[in-house]
């Protein structure tokens, strides 16, 4: 085993019993104490960029249960900022989560209409991940910052499509981003419970699109978070979701 892929195999499957127990926190609908034991845990190790982006997760959860998209901004901001620049100082060893810093970024860049920046975060999400996929096949976490790569080139207006291809970002497919977070939520590691709710998300937006299989497919997605809130029934963002989308008559 090279060491790149030896780096990854340990970075993918860490036994991070801090970060699953911050996880279940926030997962839990907590933020506030995610956002403080995350805190807490990024201080006690000034080099690991994990806490971080799980605090700035937390940050992004709790604005989604206040649907106000503005709620921290810059503290999330400041956050991705200081993990990329965490795993860039580690290495190579270190790219599993500066992808995952570069995804959660985009995603806010992209939310608060920074198109350039989003664009430029998501390529260099999706070329860690690949890298990373082609050295250890093993590391599920990784398919969801592809999968979402995939899913939302696939479904971003004409315009978008055009000048993602001018700028070297290539096409999407949707059926393969759904595939891949298909597998990240039914397989993955510390991404399962994000795979799966954005794979709800990604099958409600199915769903608006397909007149015929709309019911089965908010019933998969409705499916996949009734489990999520069954697990999680205080998360007030599972909970809105099961009052939105209906269930079958």
């Amino acid at each position: 085993m090279g060491l790149l892929a030896a780096a990854v195999l340990f970075l993918q499957t860490p036994d991070r019993v801090d970060l699953r127990a911050g996880l279940d926190t926030l997962y839990s609908g907590q933020f506030a104490q995610a956002v403080a034991y995350f805190e807490r845990i990024a201080a006690r190790d000034t080099a690991d960029p994990a806490p971080l982006i799980f605090q700035a997760g937390a940050y992004i959860w709790w604005a989604s249960a206040r649907d106000s998209a503005n709620f921290e901004r810059q503290r999330i901001d400041s956050l991705l900022a200081l993990s990329i620049a965490r795993a860039r100082a580690l290495g190579d060893g270190a790219d599993f989560w500066r992808a995952t810093a570069l995804g959660y970024r985009a995603r806010e860049r992209d939310l608060h209409g920074q198109s350039w920046g989003a664009a430029k975060d998501g390529k260099a999400m999706r070329d860690i991940y690949r890298r990373l996929v082609a050295a250890d096949s093993s590391c599920v976490d990784c398919y969801l910052g592809l999968g979402v790569y995939h899913y939302g080139l696939a479904r971003a207006s004409a315009l978008a499509r055009f000048f993602a291809k001018i700028i070297g970002l290539g096409s999407g497919n949707a059926e393969t981003g759904i595939r891949y977070m298909r597998r990240v939520a039914h397989e993955g590691d510390l991404a399962q419970v994000e795979a799966t709710w954005v794979l709800a998300a990604a099958l409600v937006r199915e769903a608006a699109r397909d007149d015929k299989g709309r019911v089965v497919l908010e019933q998969e997605a409705r499916g996949y978070v009734r489990r999520l809130a069954d697990r999680y029934p205080a998360n007030p963002v599972f909970q809105r979701f099961l009052r939105e989308v209906p269930a079958s008559q």
